[in-house]
């Protein structure tokens, strides 16, 4: 036990304030804000929400209740919460060249390094370490997308952006290619949007509405407020059922989630790449055929995407996840005989989405686009999927 003399000075919390910007700089993090944990006003549009069911088979979500909104009965005593910014575009991120190729397979960006759980994390617990050895007595807990909290409501109370029509969270500086995490605490630091720009934290949005239309999947039901059950990224990474069969041709080569909503964005013009080495991505995820990445075998998925967030869905979502992109790939004589030989040894369940993919591929093989005939919607789908390539190479000529 550490003695304290009776006569220690009071903590200057302002000093400490200032001082945990600081640290928090040092360790690596993008930005960082300090705000009260009073969530109240986004307690009935939570509740509104779950009521819908849009968080699909996400029971977590609805599995603590308001808690979510609660901080402090997630943690009892805290009256503080530290939010932490981290970039993690990675260099050469080929967006519209990837999405181009369909034969390639399209990884959500932020999964093609390291899985940032544990680095952000660890880092957040070296901040509170910190902040321990100049307080007589601190409780915190750091989170990372780890405990019933809503991190983006924290980050926008904090300073750090504000919540956009697709849900993320914007900055005006950094765009929204950044990962969230908190330090909750019970210390009366004070509140760094009490010293900051506050139109950091405005809505700025605007009329602009460029993500709710450009979504595949029409996933944005209204602004602000996403239906996860239509949301690629939901269905390739957050549930373990079979893909809806009318979203299965939705998804193009989009094998572990969607970026389309944050590439249409216009404040991704101001991104900042990633300066986090574990953030580049490995295994050359980035640009790898869907084909390749199917014919891996179970112990090679895990062994190669050790310390991956995609390793978390396990290796039969991630069949299924290539076996839908193959079917909307063009036809190939190659992808057909693929399915064919993996359908052999396949579980029933990926079976189920082998088969809707050699039946898409015969499509594939009759349709002629260029005469103007649809077939089952491609047309419009790559129109759109067009215009989003087109957008990228315009807006975001060093990421396309």
């Amino acid at each position: 036990m550490t003695f304290h003399p009776i006569n220690d000075p009071p903590i200057n919390y302002q000093l400490l304030s200032d001082k945990i910007v600081r640290w928090a700089e040092q360790l690596g993090f993008s930005q960082v804000g300090i705000c009260d944990v009073d969530l109240s006003k986004h307690e009935q549009p939570l509740l509104d929400w779950l009521d819908k069911n849009y968080h699909g088979d996400m029971d977590y979500m609805n599995r603590h209740g308001l808690m979510r909104a609660r901080p402090a009965e997630l943690v009892p005593g805290s009256i503080r919460a530290i939010s932490v910014r981290l970039d993690y575009l990675p260099t050469n991120a080929k967006f519209a060249k990837t999405l181009q190729a369909k034969d390639h397979a399209y990884i959500s960006r932020y999964a093609l390094g390291r899985d940032y759980h544990k680095l952000m994390r660890k880092r957040l617990q070296q901040l509170g370490s910190k902040i321990s050895e100049h307080c007589e007595s601190l409780n915190f807990r750091a989170l990372v997308d780890s405990a019933p909290i809503l991190e983006r409501p924290l980050a926008e109370k904090a300073g750090l952006g504000w919540v956009g029509k697709h849900s993320l969270l914007l900055n005006k500086q950094a765009g929204s290619w950044f990962f969230l995490g908190e330090l909750l605490v019970d210390i009366p630091l004070p509140l760094t949007t009490t010293h900051v720009d506050k139109s950091i934290s405005e809505n700025k949005c605007g009329e602009c509405v460029a993500c709710i239309k450009i979504c595949p999947t029409q996933a944005i039901v209204e602004p602000y407020v996403v239906d996860a059950r239509r949301c690629i990224s939901y269905f390739t990474i957050e549930s373990a059922a079979p893909i809806p069969v009318e979203l299965r041709p939705l998804m193009g080569n989009r094998i572990y989630g969607c970026d389309d909503c944050q590439l249409v964005c216009p404040w991704n013009i101001y991104a900042k790449l990633s300066l986090e080495k574990d953030f580049q991505q490995r295994n050359n995820l980035g640009n790898i055929t869907l084909l390749e990445l199917f014919s891996w075998q179970e112990d090679y998925f895990l062994s190669t995407l050790s310390g991956s967030a995609i390793r978390r869905i396990g290796y039969q979502s991630w069949q299924r996840n290539i076996a839908v992109a193959l079917g909307n790939a063009p036809y190939s004589e190659s992808i057909t005989r693929a399915l064919n030989l993996k359908l052999e040894t396949a579980s029933v369940f990926v079976a189920e989405h082998i088969n809707w993919a050699l039946e898409q591929q015969k499509l594939n093989k009759v349709k002629t686009l260029k005469a103007g005939i649809e077939v089952n919607g491609e047309l419009n789908r790559d129109k759109l999927n067009q215009k989003l390539i087109r957008s990228i190479e315009k807006s975001l000529p060093r990421d396309a």
